[in-house]
């Protein structure tokens, strides 16, 4: 108990220390990771996955002990037993909605699968110009989607590794833009206490650029476009029980995120579980440089809360998980998952 607390105590000192420092230096040197912001495409593959990971603020990749490590860290498939499916469904910002389903096969003790497919979609929305503002009467679409193939490995008893390769493909009215894309994870188990460790890669791939051809104001076409990255996020993740008992348990998790279009950031995450099934869940997200408690003035994230419950139902157990998150300027995003295991 006494190392726990310790950890736990070292941990917030690291961090308190670090956005001090940080917020010292962002006074005196320019945000240039803010400026990277609008380089690669797929934005929809940073919206987060599953009600639970979310509510904790995603700051997951060192935990990820569920079907939704098919999104946060590929090497979380082995590190639990069930084979289970999980569909889940988010109300975006602006009546966006984004839906994702998932599922993982254990082939053994050290080995899984697994397959999933996401997609961002919204309502036709209707075509203006600048001689007709106020529409045209005719409309067009947009809307992304994700196929994705996972195979993850223990390799010893303390370290695991995944790997996920994804189809991915944009639609904006007559223009299409595809790639293919892998995530990287893995998972370690450092022997000091509950202290697991993660590191994760995902989005990794070329470049991509649209294809079609669209027609201008002026009635001229246009077929040849610039390519975008893709959008790449290293991911460092720590994570623990601060307290465990027979009855309840308390996680904790810290996660760095070093993305290649936008500011490094980092989550913290919590989740309270009473008899293994009532949780409750939060979570808190940061640029590197903004204070702790207040509003991060150089991103829209802010903290989001959860709850869950997890059932027996004969042949199945069941889980039912709700998020929260809240966005300074934009509003708030609801979640919510249910996973099975068969």
């Amino acid at each position: 108990m006494r190392y726990r607390v310790s950890v736990i105590l070292l941990s917030v000192i690291v961090v308190h220390q670090c956005v001090l420092r940080n917020a010292v230096y962002a006074q005196l040197v320019p945000n240039l990771g803010g400026q990277r912001a609008g380089i690669s495409a797929f934005q929809f593959l940073k919206i987060g996955v599953g009600a639970r990971g979310v509510a904790m603020g995603e700051s997951f990749v060192a935990i990820a002990n569920d079907v939704s490590a098919l999104y946060w860290n590929p090497a979380g498939l082995v590190e639990f037993k069930e084979d289970q499916a999980m569909a889940s469904h988010t109300e975006y910002v602006v009546d966006i909605k984004h839906d994702f389903f998932g599922v993982v096969y254990h082939l053994g003790e050290g080995d899984a699968i697994g397959a999933s497919f996401s997609s961002l979609h919204m309502d036709d929305m209707e075509i203006t110009t600048e001689a007709q503002p106020f529409g045209t009467g005719r409309y067009f679409s947009f809307g992304d989607i994700a196929i994705a193939a996972t195979y993850a490995k223990r390799m010893t008893d303390q370290f695991s590794f995944g790997a996920t390769v994804r189809y991915v493909e944009e639609t904006l009215d007559v223009l299409k833009m595809r790639s293919v894309m892998v995530d990287l994870g893995t998972f370690y188990w450092t022997g000091l206490g509950s202290t697991r460790f993660a590191v994760v890669i995902t989005n990794f791939g070329a470049d991509a650029k649209p294809s079609g051809q669209a027609t201008l104001y002026n009635g001229s076409t246009e077929d040849e476009f610039q390519s975008f990255s893709l959008p790449t996020v290293f991911k460092l993740g720590i994570a623990m029980e601060a307290f465990e008992t027979e009855d309840q348990k308390l996680t904790t998790s810290l996660q760095l995120n070093h993305p290649n279009d936008n500011s490094e950031h980092f989550r913290l995450g919590l989740e309270y579980s009473f008899q293994n099934t009532f949780f409750v869940r939060a979570g808190l997200k940061r640029t590197i440089g903004q204070r702790l408690f207040g509003t991060d003035q150089t991103s829209e994230e802010d903290f989001a809360l959860g709850a869950g419950v997890l059932v027996e139902l004969g042949i199945t157990r069941a889980s039912a998980d709700y998020a929260f998150a809240n966005f300074n300027r934009l509003g708030s995003v609801h979640r919510i998952s249910l996973a099975f295991s068969y």
